[in-house]
């Protein structure tokens, strides 16, 4: 895709995209501009800058003799907390209409590293939570209907907080959302997660038709939706559907979906059978993982 988006910028895309080597260093999110061609690829951009000092923080962790697991905790606290302070911050500078700003929130706020890293963390807790304390963990699965209908609760009030507060007419970015928003959705999916792990919750036996695929081709439709999006509308507007109009909503999602499994099927697929072949060992399921051989050791 990125081969792509770079010979064709302006069929897949419209705007031209950072330069290359931003895209090869993962830091192409790091002051984007809204609009460009692959934009999208920020939130893979942030993946990557998480799951680089993630090792490093874990391998430090598990060098320790004591205090393991409260280490881990108080340093999730610390992060959310800094990500919070820090994204109050740079919504006093650019979160308001009367700033004269607002066009640098998304460069800053929306796409910055900093501001967005936190969202990992509750992932983190949970395996925390799974193979450090397996006594709580144990007693969280024990009770699934609250932990359903906790996510549940959490997930609604973030949902209708993000189309009521996120952005205001008239005034800008709501601060209670830019500031505390990002880290207290991440954390309501959290609970959801929990609540699918619970072996006798619905969730965890409820299997929804078209679900499994769609799991297994989202990477692919996720970096594919934009440019087949954005090549339809000239065509769709061909025949007489406007692009934001409901006749083009299941056309263009059909094509994503298609799209999606062309490259699930023609790149992913066969990448992952090399790399189980190459490296089966590396990627067995196993109960216990690394989480667990970092905070299972005695504690002092």
């Amino acid at each position: 895709m990125l081969a792509l988006y770079w010979l064709l910028p302006q069929a897949l895309g419209g705007k031209t995209p950072p330069p290359l080597w931003r895209f090869l260093t993962f830091t192409q999110n790091i002051e984007l501009q809204p609009g460009t061609a692959f934009s999208h690829a920020w939130s893979l951009c942030i993946e990557e800058q998480f799951y680089l000092v993630l090792p490093a923080a874990l391998m430090l962790i598990a060098a320790l003799r004591q205090h393991r697991r409260v280490l881990a905790w108080a340093l999730i606290l610390v992060l959310t907390v800094a990500a919070i302070s820090w994204r109050d911050h740079l919504w006093t500078l650019y979160g308001t209409e009367a700033s004269g700003a607002l066009a640098k929130y998304y460069p800053n706020v929306y796409y910055g590293s900093l501001c967005r890293l936190d969202e990992f963390l509750p992932g983190v807790a949970v395996a925390l939570l799974r193979n450090g304390h397996p006594a709580a963990w144990a007693a969280l699965m024990a009770q699934p209907r609250r932990l359903l209908a906790v996510g549940v609760v959490a997930c609604s009030v973030m949902f209708w907080m993000l189309l009521d507060r996120y952005y205001i007419d008239g005034y800008g970015y709501g601060r209670a959302m830019s500031t505390f928003g990002y880290s207290a959705m991440a954390w309501a999916f959290g609970l959801m997660v929990m609540a699918s792990l619970a072996p006798r919750g619905k969730l965890s036996t409820w299997r929804v038709p078209g679900a499994e695929p769609l799991a297994r081709w989202s990477y692919a439709i996720y970096l594919t939706h934009k440019p087949i999006a954005f090549v339809l509308v000239k065509p769709l507007a061909a025949v007489g559907i406007a692009a934001k109009s409901g006749g083009a909503v299941p056309v263009i999602a059909l094509a994503c979906l298609a799209g999606g499994w062309l490259l699930y099927r023609l790149v992913e697929l066969p990448f992952l059978r090399l790399r189980d072949r190459w490296l089966p060992s590396h990627f067995r399921t196993r109960e216990v993982g690394v989480l667990s051989g970092a905070f299972h050791a005695p504690q002092g």
